[in-house]
């Protein structure tokens, strides 16, 4: 793989993009990030013609794969017809009556964009409900860029005031965060006890630690913060904007049998294209005909709202679901074994079709990953393999049994040289 083109266009794109990229993390992809010309499948290939196995999948939305002709075809006849308009229009209800159908708790929703939007918009629900104002998440996770949740990024931040999470952001509004730890039982109990005193209105929480380490939920660690929040009038709030629709068709309450008050669904929900929603109970969510504020120009954009229909669609089929836990356990065990038979290397952690590369070390973070996983990320990428500065893995349904064996087969020559 040359990556000549991709050099050139990161240097060329430095000159009027800050930081060269649309994202930020995105930077942190050795040598340089990959710039790419088509997209299909389980494939992208970049500005030089090279074909790439893809496990970035745009950072997960793309459990079908890239492209999926379903999502395409619907996305093309509407948008035929309309791109964004300030009406109603018939896809507001069929995309949302095909979310509500799969969601256990959903009796109604509220469209937004991306998953840092929609998490503001359940925040702004659970304060309206509660008349409190502070939240309670927990260390590592990441809601979004947003001040009032981006803080609290370190283990060492538990139970002791948030710190931001990065320069420029307003500490004024890190009041309102109360840190707990995942999966730590005896703190959340400790915390929600004093909810009011507190003055918590919302449990705040990733159900699978999707951003620190694939972090799989104790068998008692949701059902105690349901029972706590139901003992101390606190909404609990589950943030599925990576895993929703990923790991079930049903998310998280699926999965686990816990049921929040209310969801916040993005990325998987509309195939590749921009879309959001909070998703729970009906008397929380009509708050917004009583006071509480949602607007947005493009919430609801009917171009998104096709992808949303269709993929929902597609995913009401159970075999979908099946491929991608066949597909991911094919992956565990070929590639995770390869990486397994070089002692001291890491593992990965999985919870359905999302893994993460956890070091020997245990030290995994939102902008890159410890342990040998920059040289792993650079070889690979040199042998034909994309995958993530954070070593997170997104596979799909897209993914072939001779696109794992090729990855594992690739991984071997890597290790067996460095």
């Amino acid at each position: 793989m040359a990556l000549e083109s991709s050099r050139s266009a990161f240097e060329r794109t430095r000159r009027s993009v800050g930081g060269g990229v649309g994202s930020g993390l995105r930077a942190a992809m050795p040598p340089h990030p990959l710039f790419v010309r088509e997209a299909r499948g389980a494939h992208v290939w970049d500005l030089d013609g090279d074909r790439y196995v893809d496990y970035v999948m745009a950072w997960g939305p793309l459990v079908l794969g890239h492209g999926d002709p379903r999502v395409v075809s619907a996305v093309t006849e509407v948008a035929k017809k309309m791109q964004v308009v300030g009406t109603g229009h018939a896809l507001e209800y069929l995309a949302a009556e095909a979310v509500l159908d799969a969601v256990p708790h959903g009796e109604r929703l509220l469209w937004s964009n991306t998953g840092t939007e929609a998490v503001q918009v359940a925040l702004r629900l659970a304060r309206a409900a509660t008349g409190r104002r502070r939240v309670l998440k927990f260390a590592k996770s990441y809601h979004g860029w947003h001040d009032t949740v981006y803080a609290g990024m370190s283990e060492d931040d538990c139970d002791r005031p948030a710190t931001p999470g990065g320069q420029g952001q307003s500490a004024s509004v890190l009041d309102d965060l109360v840190v707990a730890r995942f999966n730590d039982v005896r703190l959340a109990e400790r915390l929600l006890s004093e909810a009011v005193e507190r003055d918590i209105a919302a449990v705040l929480v990733d159900p699978v630690m999707s951003n620190a380490g694939v972090e799989a939920p104790s068998p008692q660690f949701l059902s105690t913060l349901r029972t706590l929040c139901d003992r101390h009038g606190v909404v609990l709030v589950f943030d599925e904007v990576i895993a929703g629709f990923r790991i079930a068709r049903g998310g998280a309450a699926e999965k686990y049998g816990v049921l929040p008050d209310l969801s916040v669904f993005g990325k998987a929900m509309a195939g590749g294209f921009t879309q959001s929603a909070v998703v729970g109970r009906a008397e929380l969510v009509d708050q917004v005909t009583a006071g509480v504020v949602h607007a947005g120009t493009f919430n609801a954009n009917p171009v998104a709202l096709a992808a949303v229909e269709a993929t929902m669609r597609v995913l009401a089929d159970p075999a979908v679901y099946e491929v991608l836990e066949a597909t991911s356990s094919e992956f565990e065990a070929l590639v995770g074994g390869v990486l397994g038979s070089f002692p001291g290397l890491g593992r990965f952690h999985r919870v359905g079709s999302l893994l993460q590369y956890v070091p020997a070390g245990g030290a995994t973070g939102l902008h890159g990953t410890g342990g040998l996983w920059t040289v792993i990320l650079e070889g690979m990428l040199r042998q034909g393999f994309l995958f993530m500065p954070s070593g997170k893995v997104f596979l799909s349904t897209a993914h072939t049994t001779a696109d794992i064996e090729a990855t594992a087969e690739a991984l071997d020559r890597l290790l067996r040289k460095s």
